[in-house]
């Protein structure tokens, strides 16, 4: 029996943990040279090695394999979890979690192509970490490749759009903040970047990490030694952190409600992916609310065919975290906004999500469930089926 148990279930939000040479065979070695260590300091650099060095001699050692599938969600994460680098034993992970399709965003591959200094090697460098995405995901269709794409600089956006969709790309990762930090997403400039994912039919995702909010420096200096992160180290998310992620998506969608962009691209779809999801019900209502104040007045407001939470209803999806209540959500937004995720082979992901979420759910009815860890899901990825049975509905 799988961990899923029976039931078909899609894992909108898993990762690669990537090695140092991750990028190399796709970048120039001045570039790499120039980003920089994948793993940080030294020390932690020999930590990490030692992970993997453990993890590929697994696959010499039938009985340390199989005791790593017998525990696949429950044991070892990070650089060591299963299938973590791996492409084979990601696809018999898979195997053994029965998730009918994951989603797989890159980890530190995609800080170290952040490290950029400019844009032609920033670009370069994307496009380097989605050849080395789309080649691990190659080895089973059930592993939905995710391309990162700058929206910095329009053109070149447009041209590893291009290049990211000849790959195989079933979505797009795109950073949270403004493009350059000059102009919304929803800038008319970005028009041909929409049109192209609207007929191309993929679907853009928002993610913890490129453009999301964290606590500002400044408030880590508040006389008190500084605490560990979330791990147990030092460079990683913490409690100021955490209730600042959703911040950044909101203010993305609501660039693409208020400019219009769904408007004009009434197929275009996309999901908040890592962020958490508690603040969204809220987050609906303070769209209309903002409608029924600025509506009088605003013109462009004036001109929207629906209001502003039906534009978010009809094109976004959102992956709340283990540790929220999902029933909750499902009853006070609706169930066909909500993606099931497991986050493996990060520890985030809990030991049991699927428990973790079925605690919440007490009184929600199978069809919910069902829209939770499949159907909403099928519909952001315009799996035909789904579609159709909630065009239907």
């Amino acid at each position: 029996m799988t961990y899923a148990n029976g039931r078909i279930i899609h894992d909108a939000d898993s990762h690669t943990m990537e090695t140092g040479d991750w990028l190399a065979p796709y970048l120039d070695p001045s570039l790499v040279e120039s980003l920089g260590s994948l793993y940080g300091d030294a020390t932690t650099g020999q930590r990490i090695l030692s992970v993997i060095e453990q993890a590929r001699a697994r696959k010499n050692d039938a009985a340390a394999d199989a005791e790593a599938r017998e525990n696949i969600i429950a044991g070892t994460k990070g650089w060591g979890g299963y299938g973590a680098f791996d492409t084979e034993e990601r696809v018999r992970a898979l195997d053994a979690l029965g998730f009918e399709s994951q989603l797989v965003f890159p980890t530190f591959g995609l800080g170290l192509v952040r490290r950029a200094k400019d844009e032609d090697t920033l670009y370069k460098a994307a496009h380097a970490l989605n050849c080395a995405q789309a080649a691990f995901c190659a080895a089973d269709p059930r592993l939905i490749y995710i391309a990162f794409i700058p929206l910095d600089n329009p053109d070149r956006a447009m041209d590893l759009l291009d290049k990211a969709i000849e790959q195989g790309a079933g979505a797009v990762l795109l950073p949270s903040n403004a493009p350059a930090g000059e102009r919304s997403p929803g800038h008319t400039v970005h028009d041909p970047f929409w049109a192209k994912l609207e007929a191309e039919d993929i679907p853009f995702t928002l993610h913890i990490g490129p453009g999301t909010f964290m606590q500002p420096k400044a408030f880590h200096n508040n006389g008190r030694e500084r605490a560990p992160d979330l791990h147990g180290g030092g460079e990683n998310l913490r409690f100021g952190d955490y209730p600042c992620l959703g911040y950044a998506p909101q203010m993305f969608i609501t660039a693409l409600v208020y400019d219009g962009v769904f408007d004009r691209f009434p197929a275009l779809r996309g999901a908040v992916v890592e962020c958490g999801a508690g603040w969204v019900p809220e987050f609906l209502r303070q769209l209309d609310g903002g409608l029924r104040s600025f509506g009088k007045t605003d013109p462009y407001l004036q001109a929207m065919k629906l209001k502003p939470s039906d534009y978010v209803r009809r094109a976004m999806k959102f992956t709340p975290f283990p540790s929220e209540d999902v029933g909750r959500m499902i009853r006070d937004a609706g169930a066909e906004l909500f993606l099931f995720s497991s986050d493996y082979p990060h520890p985030e992901g809990t030991k049991d999500p699927i428990g973790r979420f079925e605690a919440t759910m007490e009184g929600i009815d199978e069809e919910s469930k069902d829209a939770f860890y499949r159907r909403n899901y099928e519909a952001l990825m315009n799996i035909p089926a789904a579609a159709e049975a909630i065009a239907a509905e």
